[in-house]
């Protein structure tokens, strides 16, 4: 499939690119871009923030049964040395 989508679009490269960028300014304008890349920009760091939260809700359960865990064991042979 991704070979076919590489066929259709083939490579880009200089000119296309070029031709691409006009069309963009073209149609937007010198003073709308900024703020459009200005709004890409939070959107992408939205996104991050986002993923690190999900990432974050998953991972500290995790580590709490992690820490559980060697606590229980921790106990154990502390309750077994003292036994001795």
């Amino acid at each position: 499939m991704l070979n076919s989508i590489l066929l259709l679009f083939g490579s880009f490269g200089a000119p296309e690119v070029i031709i691409i960028l006009v069309i963009i300014l073209l149609l937007f304008g010198g003073k709308k871009i900024p703020e459009l890349m200005k709004g890409l920009g939070k959107g992408v760091k939205s996104f991050k923030e986002g993923m690190n939260e999900v990432k974050d809700e998953i991972e500290k359960p995790l580590e709490d049964a992690a820490n559980d865990v060697k606590r229980v064991t921790e106990n154990k042979d502390s309750v077994t040395n003292s036994d001795k």
